[in-house]
């Protein structure tokens, strides 16, 4: 795994240099393809260890995602309902059903002229902003119980670069409130462009960000934490932080 991984860190170290990543993925193609969750971690970490900064590694977006398949549906029905994980993976397929909401009202709102209080495409941003602040307490599960007890495991490159992108979320979610609330009262053109910008922002974060929590982050969890007795602990702390107001039952 060492040979491997260092290979790996090779790569997205060269991804990160500026070189043209289309021809350093299209180059490591087969070998990108045989790289596990862990070893992606592994890697991320030894970079940071190496003195890159976690923002630096948000630039490799585009090959985490190529280098991963999308296993989250399997890797959700192989725990138990109620389970930590189970609950955060249930909570993220509602947040891009939100995220989805968001993008298709947007696009109709850059087509208006004018506002118009009875369409109903603004109460939909309205109504999106709202529930996306409304998950705060799914990131305090992850920042105050779940990031913890990975990193007492000695695995925190993933957690780092997880609690930086969350500070820049919630920058955005508080602006994406406040441009929901200025519709009929600042100039429409201006809005429009605030909301073009800020949707972007949260589509393209959150919705990587939700990617590399499903396969990279909650598998290296569960990978070491292995004891049904901590995962029981730590549903009890869940408890105590509390649920998202869209937060499926269990």
């Amino acid at each position: 795994m060492e040979d491997k991984t260092e290979r790996l860190t090779k790569i997205l170290k060269r991804l990160n240099s500026g070189e043209d990543p289309a021809f350093v993925k299209h180059e490591a193609q087969d070998f990108l393809a045989s790289i596990s969750a862990e070893e992606l971690t592994f890697a991320e970490q030894k970079l940071i260890e190496a003195g890159l900064k976690p923002e630096d590694l948000r630039h490799l977006c585009s090959a985490h995602m190529e280098m991963l398949g999308d296993e989250v549906s399997e890797f959700k029905n192989n725990l138990p309902k109620g389970h930590v994980l189970h609950t955060l993976v249930s909570e993220h397929e509602i947040i891009l059903n939100f995220l989805d909401k968001l993008e298709s009202a947007n696009k109709q709102i850059q087509t208006m002229s004018d506002f118009d209080v009875n369409n109903p495409v603004f109460g939909i941003i309205a109504h999106v902003a709202e529930h996306l602040e409304g998950a705060e307490p799914h990131h305090q599960r992850e920042e105050d119980v779940l990031f913890p007890a990975v990193e007492s495991r000695g695995v925190y490159g993933p957690t780092e670069i997880m609690r930086m992108e969350h500070k820049d979320l919630r920058r955005y979610k508080k602006e994406l409130l406040d441009v929901a609330s200025s519709f009929g009262v600042d100039d429409f053109e201006n809005i429009k462009k605030r909301l073009d910008a800020i949707t972007k922002f949260i589509l393209l974060t959150l919705q990587d960000h939700i990617f590399k929590e499903n396969n990279i982050l909650y598998p290296a969890a569960l990978g070491v934490i292995t004891d049904a007795n901590d995962w029981n602990e730590l549903k009890k702390k869940c408890d105590e932080i509390g649920y998202c107001c869209f937060t499926p039952e269990t």
